[in-house]
């Protein structure tokens, strides 16, 4: 990595700047019906912002096989700080940027109103605490992690890249791209061997994944960890890696989805009307503090 290449790791101003590139990418069926050509969303080659193509270059560039399996060495010591868990909401504020003219919004907002779109739905609670918590894992960034290693859509590594994924081109330089024991399309991997088994792009999704692996069933520790990876909830292109077990889970991944993608909106959720609700929820699933 050059000089310049460590002054530009963070192409993107906001996170909010990434939220707004997927609701483009994945739209809402209503809002296509309402006027807007399907081939019109999905447009990589004159994306709304350059820094979404540069963004993808600089994570399809680095997520190896190597640099996740660091990554999870690290990170899942969860040694770098513990505090309570709504001081980690205030803590996970931190990364709204104010110089962002297109939502005032902060990062707690944007996750009450993702699990109150659930609970008004009729969910069971433990689906409402996977609204609430699905985006705690940003606070990577907060770690001094670049956005490419934080969000983004999640991909398998150590096997070949799928051409599903977003931008595949920039995988030219991605060192696992020319590694034999990388570049085929079961890699390290045996066939349906289980997405248990398989390493995934380093993100938020596996990290708040192991954070939360011990306190929410099944189903919501599937929606925690793949909530990202589009390549198969939308594209389904590796099926050859997944098992009858994950295909059935897969189920609650693609029911989360919209309400992540689509619960935005400006009105900001009544937190004093909320707290009783939401501290209650917490502290029947989670310990006082978290470890990160």
């Amino acid at each position: 990595m050059n000089a310049t290449e460590k002054t530009t790791l963070n192409p993107l101003e906001s996170l909010e700047e990434w939220e707004e590139n997927l609701l483009e990418r994945y739209p809402d069926p209503e809002d296509i019906a309402q006027g807007k050509a399907t081939e019109a969303y999905r447009n990589y080659d004159t994306p709304v912002r350059d820094t979404v193509r540069e963004f993808y270059r600089l994570n399809h560039r680095y997520q190896s096989y190597d640099f996740v399996l660091e990554k999870e060495k690290d990170f899942l010591k969860f040694d770098k700080k513990e505090m309570p868990v709504w001081d980690a909401f205030q803590f996970l504020n931190q990364l709204v940027d104010d110089s962002d003219p297109d939502t005032d919004l902060d990062q707690m907002q944007h996750l009450l109103q993702t699990s109150e779109a659930i609970r008004a739905d009729g969910h069971p609670d433990w689906m409402v605490m996977v609204g609430l918590m699905h985006d705690m894992g940003k606070v990577l960034c907060l770690f001094g992690e670049p956005q490419w290693a934080v969000v983004g859509d999640t991909f398998p590594v150590g096997c070949a890249f799928s051409d599903k994924i977003v931008y595949p081109e920039y995988f030219k330089d991605n060192p696992d791209m020319n590694d034999p024991r990388f570049n085929t399309k079961y890699g390290v991997y045996e066939p349906n061997c289980g997405l248990r088994n398989v390493h995934l792009s380093w993100g938020h999704d596996e990290y708040v994944y192991h954070m939360m692996k011990d306190y929410l069933p099944e189903p919501a520790l599937y929606m925690l960890r793949y909530h990202s990876f589009y390549p198969q909830h939308r594209e389904n292109a590796y099926d050859h890696l997944m098992d009858a077990h994950d295909h059935e889970m897969f189920k609650w991944v693609k029911l989360f989805n919209p309400y992540d993608l689509y619960s935005k909106n400006p009105t900001p959720p009544n937190w004093t009307e909320l707290r009783p609700y939401y501290e209650d929820l917490v502290a029947k699933y989670l310990p006082a503090t978290l470890k990160f």
